[in-house]
């Protein structure tokens, strides 16, 4: 009889199992959705009143799920930005006009009103990775993309405010191109953003070195920081950290019984 063999028959590979995606790959699809909605509303291609494509349409333009399509409008209906009517669409919402109750003072304005010389030194505006501050700030998530720029504002040539902004890129796509020497960047971005939503806190701290620097100031004297974040309709706009030398600048408003501010 012959020798049996020796050798095993050899085993079938193990099929490759899906590798599951992380959380953050299915927030990316739907947000690059969002982003595609948002744009086009911003930049003006979709108006108020203006027909959405239908959820059939975005599945196969964008070749995700109609759950992903689905929360993608639901997140810009909660957030005001189109209106969804069942069985009939999504369509882009009215604007709401900005209260006039939110205003946010126009440095270069108070200066010239008091009859002296504004100006606007740049230093940076650029691309950066948000911080977890920052990212907690702006709702994004840490290592996203957000502008960051950098001004030093002058009155009669000595610095009054040093100004460290973060802007949200999904909101304001075209912040990088502006030129901020000749309008600066809180102006430009009332102008073109409707806010709803405010929040300042000041604060009374020492300046940094290289602050105390750039606002040709003694680091020992104290400065006021004012932090203001902004929303519209429900989507952090900017963060910024406006710091003021104790001695060139005050904070100061006027109210009435009823907690509304009084302009003149």
């Amino acid at each position: 009889m012959p020798a049996a063999s020796s050798a095993r028959a050899p085993r079938p590979k193990a099929s490759p199992q899906p590798v599951a995606q992380p959380e953050t790959s299915a927030l990316a699809l739907y947000q690059q959705i969002k982003d595609h909605i948002a744009r086009k509303i911003q930049d003006g291609s979709w108006k108020a009143g203006d027909r959405l494509p239908s959820e059939n349409d975005l599945v196969t333009q964008f070749g995700m799920s109609r759950m992903t399509v689905n929360r993608a409008l639901r997140e810009l209906a909660e957030q005001g930005r189109i209106v969804r009517v069942a069985g009939v669409g999504s369509f882009v919402a009215e604007d709401k006009p900005q209260s006039t109750l939110l205003q946010i003072a126009n440095l270069a304005s108070e200066i010239r009103q008091r009859g002296h010389d504004y100006r606007c030194k740049v230093l940076t505006v650029e691309r950066v990775s948000a911080t977890m501050e920052v990212a907690a700030a702006l709702d994004m998530r840490t290592g996203e993309s957000v502008f960051h720029a950098v001004c030093v504002h002058l009155e009669d040539g000595l610095p009054v405010q040093l100004e460290d902004r973060y802007v949200n890129p999904r909101v304001v796509p075209q912040f990088a191109q502006q030129d901020f020497t000749l309008l600066q960047p809180s102006e430009f971005l009332v102008r073109n953003v409707p806010f709803d939503q405010v929040e300042h806190v000041v604060d009374a701290v020492l300046p940094t070195p290289d602050q105390a620097l750039l606002l040709e100031m003694d680091p020992a004297q104290p400065c006021l920081l004012l932090t203001r974040r902004t929303w519209s309709r429900g989507v952090p706009v900017t963060m910024v950290r406006c710091l003021h030398p104790s001695s060139r600048y005050r904070l100061g408003s006027r109210f009435r019984a009823d907690g509304n501010p009084v302009f003149e």
